[in-house]
């Protein structure tokens, strides 16, 4: 087997994850077949503590802050996934956004 895909997600604000997810579809990301732009995005609460050189978009230095953020997952060709994801830092608000890349295996791998 080999990967061929990955999927890239992050966390962010509401009032960003537009912002991202257009950033990545330009960069090649989201697009399943015949469709671009495909994501799915979820409502989930987010929490750090920043030190002190630290400077957090929400929140306060030296605390633990939670958030309520939004996730978003796109799927990408795996030859892209470093474009894409260097898209997300531009466009994301955040320091230091939590990004996670997860390889995906085809259905054409399995008998």
């Amino acid at each position: 087997m080999s990967i061929q895909n990955v999927k890239i997600s992050v966390t962010a604000p509401l009032e960003n994850i537009n912002d991202i997810r257009d950033a990545m579809a330009k960069a090649g990301a989201g697009v399943i077949g015949n469709y671009s732009y495909c994501s799915i995005t979820s409502k989930c609460i987010g929490t750090f503590k920043g030190n002190n050189n630290s400077d957090p978009y929400f929140g306060e230095k030296n605390k633990v802050n939670i958030v309520e953020e939004i996730k978003l997952e796109m799927i990408c060709d795996i030859s892209i996934a470093k474009e894409v994801i260097k898209k997300i830092r531009i466009a994301h608000p955040y320091e230091e956004p939590a990004i996670e890349i997860i390889p995906l295996l085809d259905e054409k791998d399995f008998q």
